[in-house]
């Protein structure tokens, strides 16, 4: 999968659905598939059609040629759906979807804060590179994702909190080093359903390395300088270690388990 699809894509802003067609709109079905405890933001971005001489205002607030949609926290794994179209005149201008963007939060614990986020994105070009996956005959195009948390402390307690990072995963299953997404040709999609399917790996891993050291049940955070040093770097010491703040107030020895 190459990155230039997602070098093409536009930072995610804020904004408001708005815009009208105008003519024959080709459409197709959009699919995120989401974990239990996601909440979603989704952006469809429209450009000028190639070969088009006209320009869309960059400017703040209402931009018609963005859609946003949202999908608030639910307690079960869901599928949400939305109808996009692949074309539209955008005050005056003949525009096509060139991306769609996704940012999500998940929740890691019950308190306000105990939540993660991460991005994805679809590149929507005229063309795909060479060696991409086309549309199947089944007229439903599947990017797989894996979300893994990551856990880490802060704070003079050394308190556990949690990242969440979300990549792509490659043919064989295997995550990938970019972001989860890809790429679908345009001209593929009328009438077909395009389906980003997130899951969510139970094997957590420290948020940076040199910090932790696995033991049986789990991870020990290492001391560092003293139990005061928050960068506490094990640099090679893997018998002083430091207690840590688990997400109910327990003072534990060993993440997770706490044994």
């Amino acid at each position: 999968m190459s990155r230039r699809v997602f070098a093409a894509l536009i930072a995610l802003g804020m904004g408001w659905l708005s815009g009208c067609a105008v003519g024959p709109v080709d459409r197709f079905t959009l699919e995120v598939d989401l974990p239990a405890d996601f909440e979603l933001k989704t952006a469809a971005n429209y450009r000028p059609a190639t070969g088009q001489t006209c320009t869309l205002p960059v400017r703040r607030g209402k931009r018609p040629e963005r859609k946003l949609f949202f999908t608030e926290f639910n307690p079960v794994a869901n599928r949400v759906s939305y109808e996009l179209p692949l074309s539209e005149t955008i005050e005056g201008c003949p525009s096509v979807l060139s991306s769609v963007q996704f940012e999500f939060y998940a929740k890691w614990g019950k308190r306000d804060s105990d939540v993660g986020g991460d991005r994805a994105s679809i590149g929507i070009p005229d063309r795909l590179p060479e060696g991409f996956p086309v549309m199947p005959e089944s007229g439903v195009q599947e990017l797989r994702g894996q979300c893994r948390w990551y856990f880490r402390t802060v704070g003079r307690s050394h308190a556990i909190t949690k990242l969440l990072e979300c990549n792509s995963l490659d043919d064989e299953g295997q995550p990938e080093k970019y972001k989860a997404g890809g790429g679908a040709q345009r001209d593929q999609l009328t009438g077909k359903t395009l389906r980003l399917i997130l899951t969510v790996t139970a094997d957590e891993l420290p948020a940076f390395g040199d910090s932790w050291i696995a033991v049986p049940g789990g991870w020990r955070r290492c001391k560092g300088k003293s139990f005061e040093d928050l960068s506490a770097y094990c640099q090679g010491n893997t018998t002083d270690f430091k207690p840590i703040k688990m997400p109910d107030g327990r003072i534990c020895d060993v993440y997770p388990t706490c044994k």
